[in-house]
C-alpha cells in the first residue's frame, strides 16, 4: 500500500511489486507500486500539510515523534519480522537496528524544541540583526534495503523535527519494513500530509521528485552512481542535497593492537548484515610481522559463523540480497584468487540442504595486492581481504581511497600514532579501536565521492534547516 495525505491507497494503475524473501526465493506478499503519477499526489499533499505544520511548535513536533518512537518500541518484534523476511538480516540484527531506528526519532523528538536562531552584534547603532533558521520545506527522501528501518528514520526524524513535511521512496526490495514505519505514523495522528510513502518505479518516482519545484531538498542513501545523478537532475532548480554514498573501509592493525580485539572488530564491521554496509570493513591492512598469525585467528572465528535463515534461531549470517549481488561477490573472490590471493576459509556459494537463496561463505582472503578488484571496488559481501604491510607511512599512503571516504578503522595501543593516523585518514568516520562508532548523535556521513552533508546530531538537523538574516533598523 501506499500512504499519501493521511490514506492508504493502491497505486493509480493497479500495478504490484513482487516482495521476495532472499533466504528462500519465495514470495512474501505483493505491494502496490507507483509512479510519477502517485509521486506527483503525494508531494502536493506534502506541500499543502507545510506551512501548518512548519508553525507547530518544536515542543509539539517533537511529541508526535516522542508517540512513533513508542508505537516503534512496542512493534520491535513484529517489525523485526518483516525486516528479516524481505532483507535476511538475522533476527537479533535486525531488532538492534530497530533500536537504532528509535534512537535517532528519540534524539530528534528532543532537538526538535532546540532549533535555535542568533542576534548579532550590529556595526551601527540604530540597528538589529538577527539570524533565523527555517525549515527548508518539502523534502523528498531515497532509502536504501541493507537497513531499511534505520536510514528511514535518520532522514525523516530530523526532517520532521525541523518543521519539514516529507515524501519517502523505499527500497523496492524492502518495501514492507517501510510500511510497517508508516503505520506508527498513521497510529501516531501525525496530520495528513506530512509524511508520505510512494513505493515503485525508482526513475518515476526520482524523476517526479527532482523535477517538481515544490521539492526543495533531496535525500539520499545508495551508491555514488545514482546520487551523482540525483545531484545531476536536481541542479536545475538548486534543490538542497545531502547524499550518503559508496563507501571502502579500511581497516589497519598495526604490531602493537590487541588482535582479540581487532579479529572481533573485523566480525562486528565485515560479516554484520553479510557485509552489506556502506561503513563495512573492505580492505584489512596488517602489519607484516603479525600479518600470518592475524589470518590465521581471524579464519578460525569467521569459520564458526553459523550460515542461514535469519528467521531461525542461532543465525550468525543470512543471505545476500539478490543472485547480482551474489554474482558479484563470487566475481571477486574469484579475480582475488587469480591474482595469487591464498584463501583461508569460504570461497564459494553455501550448497546446503533447505537453503535455496542468494547465501556464500564468509571467506578470508590473505595477500591481497592492488591488482585486485576487491581493493578497488565496493563488494558489499561477506569477503575480508588482509594487505600485508611494513610502515605507518607506507599504510598511510595505501589506505587513503582516490573516490570514497566514508568510514575507516584503526587498531593500536600507540596513542601516538592514533592521534596521527585519524588525523591522516580521510575519512568522515574514523573508529580507532572501535567497529561501531556510529551514534545518534554524532555526525554520519563521507568524503570525496562518498557523500554530501551529514546526517545525525545537530549535523543532521542543520541538513534541513535555512538561515534566514533579518535586519531591523530602530
Amino acid at each position: 500500500m501506499l500512504y499519501i495525505n493521511g490514506e492508504w491507497k493502491e497505486s493509480n494503475s493497479g500495478k504490484t511489486l513482487e516482495v521476495i524473501n532472499p533466504a528462500t526465493s519465495e514470495r512474501i506478499q505483493d505491494v502496490a507500486f507507483g509512479g510519477s503519477e502517485e509521486t506527483k499526489e503525494a508531494i502536493d499533499a506534502a506541500t499543502e500539510a507545510f506551512p501548518t505544520w512548519k508553525k507547530k511548535t518544536g515542543k509539539e513536533r517533537g511529541q508526535y515523534l516522542e508517540k512513533v518512537a513508542a508505537l516503534l518500541r512496542e512493534k520491535t518484534e513484529e517489525i523485526a519480522g518483516v525486516m528479516t523476511s524481505e532483507m535476511g538480516k538475522p533476527i537479533p540484527e535486525a531488532i538492534r537496528e530497530i533500536g537504532i531506528a528509535i534512537d535517532y526519532v528519540d534524539w530528534y523528538a528532543e532537538e526538535a524544541k532546540r532549533i535555535y536562531g542568533e542576534t548579532l552584534t550590529p556595526s551601527h547603532s540604530d540597528k538589529h540583526l538577527m539570524v533565523l533558521r527555517e525549515p527548508v520545506g518539502v523534502t523528498a527522501a531515497i532509502t536504501p534495503w541493507n537497513f531499511p528501518i534505520a536510514m528511514i528514520t535518520r532522514k525523516l526524524a530530523p526532517a520532521l523535527a525541523a518543521g519539514c513535511t516529507v515524501i519517502l521512496k523505499p527500497a523496492s526490495a524492502t518495501p514492507l519494513t517501510a510500511i510497517k514505519v508508516f503505520e506508527c505514523f498513521h497510529e501516531a495522528e501525525l496530520p495528513k500530509g506530512v509524511v508520505n510513502l510512494v513505493i515503485g518505479s525508482a526513475s518515476e518516482i526520482a524523476g517526479e521528485m527532482t523535477s517538481n519545484p515544490d521539492v526543495k531538498k533531496i535525500t539520499f542513501t545508495g551508491s555514488t552512481e545514482v546520487g551523482k545523478k540525483l545531484i545531476q537532475d536536481s541542479a536545475a532548480q538548486l534543490k538542497k542535497v545531502s547524499m550518503e554514498l559508496g563507501g571502502h573501509a579500511p581497516f589497519i592493525v598495526f604490531e602493537d593492537a590487541d588482535l582479540d580485539l581487532a579479529v572481533e572488530g573485523i566480525m562486528l564491521t565485515k560479516f554484520k548484515n553479510c557485509g552489506q554496509t556502506c561503513i563495512s570493513t573492505n580492505r584489512i591492512y596488517v602489519a607484516e610481522k603479525i600479518a600470518e598469525q592475524f589470518g590465521q585467528k581471524l579464519a578460525e572465528r569467521v569459520s564458526t559463523l553459523s550460515i542461514g535463515n535469519g528467521l531461525e534461531e542461532g543465525i550468525d549470517v543470512g543471505p545476500l540480497i539478490d543472485r547480482k549481488a551474489l554474482e558479484k561477490v563470487e566475481e571477486h573472490v574469484q579475480d582475488a584468487l587469480s591474482h595469487n590471493g591464498k584463501l583461508l576459509c569460504g570461497g564459494k556459494q553455501v550448497a546446503k540442504e533447505g537453503l535455496k537463496g542468494s547465501f556464500y561463505e564468509p571467506t578470508v582472503i590473505a595477500g591481497a595486492n592492488e591488482n585486485m578488484k576487491i581493493l578497488t571496488e565496493e563488494t558489499f559481501g561477506p569477503v575480508a581481504p588482509i594487505i600485508p604491510f611494513v610502515t605507518e607511512e607506507e599504510v598511510i599512503g595505501k589506505v587513503n581511497h582516490k573516490q570514497y571516504g566514508l568510514a575507516s578503522y584503526c587498531y593500536t595501543k600507540d596513542l601516538s600514532r592514533a592521534m596521527r593516523v585519524m588525523r591522516e585518514l580521510d575519512y568522515g568516520i574514523v573508529g580507532i579501536n572501535d567497529p561501531t562508532p556510529v551514534v545518534a548523535q554524532a555526525p554520519f556521513g563521507g568524503m570525496k565521492e562518498s557523500g554530501i552533508g551529514r546526517e545525525g546530531g545537530k549535523y543532521g538537523l542543520e541538513e534541513y534547516l535555512e538561515e534566514k538574516f533579518v535586519s531591523i533598523q530602530i
